[in-house]
């Protein structure tokens, strides 16, 4: 007999063991995963605001020193002609331009420098380092907001590496404000802002790093050795050349040059100029000129276009522990006297063996101090050096005369720069020759053939397209060379312009440039 609750039943309990064996069935294959619970994230602090307190607020102030010096901090670009960077750019300092050792660009092409600088006053005046703009023939400034604007070199000066260029921006500009860098101190907290990217790593724009001041009146001997062997100077000049710099633990790239280093004040201490290293890259050492000098540059720089530079007239060089006692120093510091040039400002005012320890009532104690000091005033002006003569301490007054450096005002050279060179690129004729080297089944058309290196094709990955045709500019097709030009020529600068790349497989890409102004 038929019982409904029983085949109930059944169904049931054949559904649950169905159900189980499935289930086992499903884990034994894989078809499952282990259910976990959704974590408890915990967000509360660690450490009591308290308790790091100092901390947070030496985070607060780089924050604030950040946002208030980077709208005053640039990029800047200067193209050189070939032969007048091949001349004026040792090899031993290409590091600091971005540029690699002993690389060979076509004659047609210029070379890209990249370093840093600030803004000085609101119309327009820019602080630099000369390695960064010398020789060259186009200056372009960039601002982190994205401007852009061509500067002009007001002056440079090889013998210190400070510079002046100049920017028209039609409004008044965010500036620095510039500090006292005699009284910075070692340990004292100092951030370092500038460029350390350049070309194809142009992303890197606008870096801030922080760091201490780990030494003062560091003598590199780099500007020393420049200008011994440069023709323009020789040995005799390079004599006069200041290296009294700032070291910071800060990190200084290329590209950094010409930044500003500035104090917890936001004053600027120092122009970042160079790193010490055996790859060109940081490792722990970075330089800075003092401001004090530089802004006496500066100032001068501005007014005459070169420096008029003061001398003592005598041949100096640094004390040892046994000069200090043989001539009875009281600490192993001064600077030594072992020529008095005849005739010169100090003749019958110093002697052979003097110790020069003071300058106008303030302690001097190595030769780079003292030329630093100097070179703060002018021809003409008079000072007072303490010097140890026969054991005791001596005043002298002398009156500085001008140095025997030639006079070489600067100015942006004068040349005629091609649209396609402004932009960076090289474009030939494809003709039989060409077309079977760069593996074209048949001649005709332009392809490019070079793109310079931190240009501003470059820096839109134009390289990516070496060996392509260039079939178009804007709307102009383009059949010979003559036509890249006439189309470029009629491009603003500033304005965008659109590069049309045909591949072997005849396939077109557009790459769109902005023509630098």
């Amino acid at each position: 007999m038929y019982d409904p609750l029983r085949a109930k039943a059944k169904v049931v309990f054949y559904s649950a063991l169905a159900f189980v064996f499935g289930i086992g069935m499903a884990s034994g294959l894989g078809w499952t995963s282990p259910s976990y619970a959704m974590p408890v994230i915990n967000e509360l602090p660690q450490v009591s605001a308290e308790a790091v307190q100092p901390a947070l607020d030496l985070s607060a102030a780089f924050t604030n020193l950040a946002d208030a010096v980077t709208p005053a901090v640039v990029r800047i670009e200067s193209r050189r002609p070939v032969t007048t960077a091949r001349e004026r750019v040792p090899e031993a300092l290409r590091q600091f331009y971005d540029l690699p050792q002993g690389r060979d660009l076509p004659p047609s092409q210029g070379e890209i420098a990249g370093g840093s600088g600030f803004i000085v006053s609101p119309d327009g005046y820019i602080m630099t380092n000369n390695h960064v703009v010398e020789g060259a023939d186009q200056v372009t400034v960039y601002f982190a907001d994205r401007r852009v604007f061509d500067a002009v070199i007001v002056g440079s000066d090889p013998f210190t590496d400070v510079a002046i260029i100049k920017i028209d921006a039609g409004e008044s500009l965010a500036h620095m404000s510039i500090g006292n860098s005699d009284e910075t101190k070692v340990g004292e907290w100092i951030l370092a802002v500038g460029n350390p990217g350049f070309g194809r790593s142009a992303q890197l724009d606008f870096t801030v790093t922080a760091g201490i001041i780990s030494a003062r009146g560091r003598g590199l001997r780099l500007l020393q050795n420049d200008l011994a062997n440069d023709p323009r100077y020789g040995p005799a000049a390079a004599g006069f050349a200041i290296e009294d710099f700032i070291q910071t633990d800060a990190v200084i790239n290329p590209g950094n040059s010409g930044g500003p280093m500035v104090n917890l004040k936001g004053q600027v201490v120092g122009i970042n100029s160079a790193i010490a290293s055996t790859t060109g890259a940081y490792q722990g050492y970075g330089f800075a000129i003092p401001i004090n000098l530089a802004r006496r540059v500066m100032e001068d720089l501005v007014a005459y276009g070169h420096v008029k530079r003061p001398r003592i007239g005598v041949g100096i060089e640094d004390a040892n522990p046994e000069d200090a006692e043989v001539y009875g120093l009281p600490s192993v510091s001064g600077i030594l006297v072992q020529t008095v040039e005849v005739d010169g400002p100090s003749s019958g005012r110093l002697r052979i063996e003097d110790v020069i320890v003071g300058l106008d009532g303030e302690a001097v104690g190595y030769v780079a101090e003292l030329q630093a000091k100097i070179a703060q005033h002018r021809p003409g002006d008079r000072v007072n050096l303490t010097v140890y003569r026969d054991r005791r301490p001596v005043d002298v007054e002398i009156r500085l005369d001008a140095a025997p450096i030639n006079e070489i005002p600067t100015v942006v050279a004068e040349s005629t720069v091609h649209s396609e060179d402004r932009l960076g690129i090289k474009v030939e004729t494809l003709d039989a020759d060409l077309a079977m080297e760069a593996n074209w089944e048949a001649p005709g058309g332009v392809i490019l053939t070079d793109v310079s290196r931190g240009s501003a094709a470059d820096r839109r990955q134009a390289a990516g397209y070496l060996g392509q045709k260039l079939v178009q500019v804007q709307e102009t097709r383009i059949t010979t060379p003559e036509d890249v030009r006439e189309a470029l020529d009629g491009v603003e600068g500033g304005a965008v312009v659109s590069l049309h790349f045909e591949d072997r497989q005849g396939d077109v890409r557009v790459v769109n440039v902005r023509m630098p102004r």
